[in-house]
């Protein structure tokens, strides 16, 4: 089995801009050698995001939001008029409106929930379902998670509820999508400096906490993130499906016993 991602087409879903986890990812598929169509959400975000994109020799660059089933539809039928088939799809695209991530979780407005969990969760399902008819010869479909999912993160608040919804999403889609052979899989990601994450009060906090206490004592970098779906769509993940692969420095394994022995 090998790792190179030659002769393969993917589909990038979240780029905004060169401090996206999205281009992050863009970057490590095609270095491994895979064909990419990257998606940004709108005209707002096109030229900074078209720019970037067009810089890897071979990608381009399509618009897609995901909260319109029309521009999904549309981007689809794009992919299979230029290229037949897929072999990858990258989901990086999570948002709660700004006022969702200040104060109380117990404030969470019924519009607030709808929203982060439309654009975070259900889009999963039907970029999956979409692709799900382009991987004739079965494939990977990777999405983003967060520590944040499982325990409580100081104003995460209703993205750590979807984020729970989406593991268990990816769970659901894996049960359904393996005897096509399609894989799904997400990657949970420690702390990484994106413009998202500038609006959680306490960001730089959080990164400076992980950075002592992680086993490793450090970060994570965007590349690593990147290398982690390259893997995840290369055929050495070939029996991975349904799984939350953490790339937090080792983080999510430390207890309360090692942070309070690590604040010394």
């Amino acid at each position: 089995m090998s790792s190179s991602l030659e002769g393969r087409i993917g589909v990038v879903f979240g780029v905004a801009n060169k401090r996206s986890i999205a281009w992050s990812i863009a970057q490590g598929l095609h270095k491994a050698g895979m064909k990419l169509a990257i998606t940004y959400q709108n005209e707002r975000l096109e030229q900074e995001a078209k720019d970037l994109i067009l810089s890897l020799p071979g990608a381009e660059a399509l618009q897609c939001d995901v909260s319109r089933d029309e521009e999904i539809e549309k981007l689809f039928a794009q992919l299979k008029e230029r290229y037949g088939k897929l072999h990858a799809l990258v989901h990086s695209v999570a948002f709660a409106p700004a006022d969702e991530l200040k104060g109380d979780f117990v404030n969470t407005t019924r519009e607030g929930f709808r929203v982060a969990h439309d654009v975070s969760v259900y889009s999963l399902i039907v970029v999956s379902r979409a692709a799900a008819a382009l991987m004739e010869d079965g494939g990977s479909i990777v999405t983003m998670t967060y520590y944040g999912a499982e325990k409580v993160v100081p104003h995460y608040n209703v993205m750590g509820v979807a984020k729970a919804a989406l593991e268990c999403t990816v769970r659901y889609l894996a049960s359904d999508l393996g005897r096509r052979k399609i894989r799904v899989n997400a990657i949970s990601a420690g702390p990484i400096k994106t413009l998202a994450a500038a609006g959680i009060p306490g960001f730089r906090k959080m990164l400076s906490r992980v950075a002592e206490v992680a086993p490793m004592r450090r970060n994570v970098t965007p590349e690593d993130v990147g290398n982690a779906a390259a893997f995840l769509c290369s055929d050495l993940a070939a029996g991975i499906t349904g799984e939350i692969l953490y790339v937090d420095s080792g983080f999510s394994t430390v207890g309360m016993s090692f942070a309070l022995e690590a604040e010394g």
